[in-house]
C-alpha cells in the first residue's frame, strides 16, 4: 500500500515533450511522487532532474515518427516492464495570419502541415502505441495537453488553436472507446501560464506582428489579468499538480473531459 496520498509510486509514466516549460515541470513532480518517468522529447540533449524516490529515462523521439514512437514506449516497456501513463505534451506553436497583406506572416502549407503533424499526429502515434500496452493490461491513463485555445480561439494562432479542438475531440471520443476497456482518457487545457524559454524572440516576434502590436506590447499583455478571475497568471507547477491527480487512482472516475487550468478566464 503507498504511503503517499497520490500513490504514484513505481507507476511507469511516459511524458512527451518533457525537456522543457510544461513538460519538464510535469516530469519533476512525478518523480517528487515517486513515479518512474521515460521522458521523450526532440532535444539532442537528455534535461537533467532530480529523480528524489523515482526514476526516468530520456529518449531522444520525434513523436511525429511512428517508428521512433513505437521504439521510444519499447524502451519504456523494458525499463520499467509496463506503461500506466502516458502524457502527451509534446507541441508546437507558429503563428500566422489566414490572409496577410504585407505577405510578412501568412499561413502556408508547409506551416499548417508542421503544426498540425506535431500535435495532432504525434499525439495519436504516441496514444495508440502506449494504448496497446494498456488495453492489454486492462488498465491505464493518457492525458492529452490540450489549450484554453482550442475552446476560445485566439487571433494569430488559429492552427495551433484548431489543433488543440481536436485534441479536446480526440480525448473525448477515446474516452468512449477505451473507458470499456479499463483506460481512462482525460484532457488538460491550461491558460496563460508564467514564462518560460518557449517564448523565444522569434515566437514574441511573430506573435505580436500577427496582433499588430510591438513585442513590447505584447510581453505587457502577459501581465494584465483583467480577463482571469484569479487575478494572476498560472504556474507551471499547477498544471503539473493537475496531471499527477489525474494520473492517479485518486481520480478514478474522471474521464472523457478536459480540464480547464486557467484561472477562470473565459471570454466574457
Amino acid at each position: 500500500m503507498s504511503n503517499s496520498w497520490l500513490g504514484l509510486e513505481g507507476k511507469s509514466i511516459i511524458i512527451t515533450g518533457g525537456a522543457s516549460g510544461i513538460g519538464y515541470a510535469t516530469v519533476q513532480e512525478l518523480l517528487d511522487d515517486g513515479a518512474y518517468v521515460t521522458v521523450c522529447d526532440i532535444s539532442d540533449k537528455a534535461p537533467e532532474f532530480n529523480a528524489g524516490n523515482g526514476k526516468y529515462i530520456y529518449v531522444k523521439t520525434d513523436v511525429t515518427k511512428k517508428s521512433e514512437v513505437d521504439a521510444m514506449v519499447a524502451k519504456a516497456v523494458e525499463a520499467f516492464g509496463t506503461v500506466d501513463v502516458i502524457v502527451n505534451n509534446a507541441g508546437i506553436n507558429i503563428p500566422r495570419l489566414l490572409v496577410d497583406e504585407a505577405g510578412q506572416c501568412e499561413l502556408d502549407e508547409a506551416v499548417w502541415d508542421k503544426v498540425m503533424n506535431v500535435n495532432l499526429k504525434g499525439l495519436f502515434f504516441c496514444s495508440q502505441a502506449a494504448a496497446k500496452v494498456m488495453v492489454k493490461n486492462r488498465k491505464g491513463v493518457i492525458i492529452n495537453m490540450s489549450s484554453e485555445s482550442g475552446l476560445e480561439g485566439s487571433e494569430g494562432q488559429s492552427v495551433y488553436a484548431a489543433t488543440k479542438n481536436g485534441v479536446n475531440a480526440l480525448t473525448r471520443s477515446w474516452a468512449k472507446e477505451l473507458g470499456k476497456k479499463g483506460v481512462r482518457v482525460v484532457g488538460i487545457a491550461p491558460g496563460i501560464l508564467e514564462a518560460t524559454g518557449l517564448r523565444t524572440l522569434a515566437y514574441e516576434s511573430a506573435l505580436a506582428y500577427t496582433r499588430g502590436i510591438t513585442v513590447e506590447q505584447l510581453r505587457e499583455g502577459y501581465s494584465k489579468v483583467s480577463t482571469i478571475p484569479l487575478q494572476r497568471s498560472g504556474k507551471l507547477s499547477e498544471v503539473a499538480n493537475t496531471v499527477a491527480f489525474l494520473a492517479s487512482d485518486r481520480a478514478g472516475y474522471i474521464h472523457g473531459v478536459t480540464i480547464n487550468v486557467a484561472g477562470g478566464k473565459t471570454r466574457g
